[in-house]
């Protein structure tokens, strides 16, 4: 019996492809692809300013030691304001973390303007325990964007021993 022409050339087509195929493999090769054209990129975190202190911060006892404040004296960097700002305590001595003040507002607390500079005036009951006998606090202002907290402006301060007799503060220098 014999195919009919129309089967056979399919047929025969498909064979031949399978014959040629098995006899001979694609070759394995390197590739390589080069483009001359070039492209570059970089990236950077934002950094945010940080404030300044524009004058000694002060350690005021008042009478008995009742009413005793730190005054800060500092200023905003370029294009920001009290309201970017936040006042930070350590919490365990100088040197140790840094965390918010609790119950304290820096605007009810500072007066002052991005031109000339701020007055804050921390109260010293509001440091609690935070500041013991003969112990160093430090009192951070940093500046915050987006999410972002720049590098601080500090101070170091100690409550003396009794009713503010040797209290001090002093300005630290700044983070490089």
């Amino acid at each position: 019996m014999s195919m009919p022409r129309k089967t056979l050339l399919p047929v025969l087509a498909a064979s031949l492809a399978v014959v040629l195929s098995a006899s001979a493999p694609p070759v394995v090769t390197d590739a390589a692809w080069q483009d001359p054209d070039l492209a570059t990129g970089s990236f950077a975190a934002l950094t945010v300013p940080a404030p300044t202190l524009n004058g000694q911060c002060r350690y005021d006892a008042n009478i008995l030691g009742l009413g005793a404040y730190v005054r800060i004296l500092w200023k905003p960097p370029a294009g920001y304001d009290i309201t970017s700002a936040e006042l930070l305590a350590s919490t365990s001595g100088l040197g140790s973390l840094l965390a918010p003040l609790t119950g304290f507002s820096l605007t009810a607390k500072t007066t002052g303007s991005p031109a000339t500079g701020y007055v804050t005036d921390v109260p010293v009951n509001l440091l609690g325990g935070l500041l013991g006998l003969g112990s160093e606090l430090e009192l951070a202002i940093v500046t915050k964007h987006d999410g972002w907290t720049s590098r601080s402006a500090a101070v170091a301060t100690n409550a003396g021993l009794i009713v503010g007799l040797g209290a001090n503060c002093r300005n630290l220098p700044p983070v490089a």
